[in-house]
């Protein structure tokens, strides 16, 4: 069986530029793809692997370009280990796909703002737009995507002097002509700051926060109680988790922006937010896993009053890293194909996207209908 490293694309190379690089989701995804391109594993959760998306242009996986920004120092190999010690990742895979880890690790940077950094917003952007220009040059990339999986920031403070780390990545994205993914509930693009440069950019970007556990759930059942016409009184969660999401969460200004995108998924299913909260708590020893529990109170025929429980358990990363490769891919080709601006199509994905259908039957019909576009543009 040939290894990644054998295995050479056909055509031309596309770089994936990870913000938070060295994070459980982007170490997932690097390691899953070079799993899957080598046969070690099969192509589960990937979506543009399957039939649908046949034809549609899209970068091959062996010819993506893995590299990034973190404020970490943890080598590559080292923290898949870390992960395969958890049950993350199988635990021959770090072994097997090291060099493929390694060469990512080489073309990780350094991000920031770190504490005592006396730059400017300005000096920081500039920074990192020159790693990406010398990223595509070094590796003669076609193009790269910047994907954020960092850490969750809390809200930005109105009238706040200096822009959020992520707003600072999402701008070096704009100026070095990199498309961009915001996978997280950060402000990225979102900033007021940078809407003149998002809209004028020629660029296709999308976001934000992926849509991978509780919510995707959400985004099932709410759908079902409005299409019933059954009254939802009460929606309440809790979410346990460990790992760089907890510790992050466990700050209340960026667990109220986890937040927002699970009500809005609500909110724009149900017609309407009904009482409850979802509750986040940090648990270090659950490490990459998490459990939320969901419980929902409503109204039958006669006001007959009921409840359903749901509890998902899983794992944030492995959830997450398909979605990441098929949003980089998907991008890419978009694009390739002279798209430019906020991607509505490829809501399915996000808790917040940027426009499209509410409801997750819809938004796979119009991700459908995307790829058969991009399908027409080649």
């Amino acid at each position: 069986m040939p290894t990644h490293a054998d295995i050479r694309p056909s055509g031309p190379r596309t770089g994936v530029w990870f913000i938070g690089a060295r994070g459980s989701v982007a170490v997932t995804a690097v390691t899953g793809c070079a799993a899957v391109v080598a046969g070690l594993q099969p192509s589960t959760g990937l979506l543009t692997e399957t039939p649908d998306f046949a034809g549609v242009g899209l970068p091959a996986l062996s010819s993506l370009v893995f590299g990034g920004h973190d404020v970490d120092h943890s080598p590559l190999p080292k923290r898949a280990e870390a992960l395969a010690a958890e049950g993350v990742l199988p635990y021959h895979l770090p072994a097997a796909v090291h060099d493929e880890l390694a060469a990512a690790d080489a073309r990780i940077r350094p991000g920031g703002p770190l504490p005592g950094d006396g730059r400017s917003d300005e000096e920081l952007i500039e920074a990192f737009r020159a790693d990406l220009v010398e990223f595509v040059r070094r590796e003669q990339l076609a193009r790269a995507v910047v994907v954020n999986v960092a850490s969750t920031e809390p809200v930005p403070a109105p009238g706040a002097e200096r822009l959020p780390a992520s707003s600072l990545y999402a701008a070096a994205a704009l100026r070095a002509g990199c498309p961009y993914v915001n996978f997280t509930p950060s402000a990225g693009l979102h900033h007021p700051a940078l809407r003149a440069a998002a809209e004028g950019c020629g660029l296709p970007y999308t976001g934000r926060d992926g849509k991978t556990g509780q919510t995707l759930l959400r985004a099932v059942l709410a759908p079902m109680f409005r299409q019933r016409a059954l009254s939802v009184r009460a929606w309440s969660g809790t979410n346990l988790l460990g790992g760089g999401d907890g510790a992050a969460l466990a700050e209340p200004a960026a667990a109220a922006a986890k937040n927002a995108g699970k009500a809005r998924v609500l909110r724009e299913n149900l017609g309407t937010v009904p009482e409850g909260q979802v509750h986040i708590d940090d648990v270090p020893a659950l490490g990459d896993w998490k459990t939320a529990w969901d419980h929902i109170a409503f109204d039958g025929f006669l006001g007959t009053r009921m409840v359903l429980q749901t509890i998902w358990q899983g794992c944030d990363s492995a959830l997450a890293a398909p979605l990441v490769l098929d949003l980089a891919r998907l991008l890419a080709r978009s694009h390739e194909a002279g798209l430019a601006g906020p991607t509505p199509q490829l809501a399915f994905y996000f808790k917040d996207p940027d426009g499209g259908p509410a409801g997750l039957t819809e938004q796979y019909a119009a991700l459908l209908d995307f790829a058969a576009t991009l399908r027409g543009t080649r």
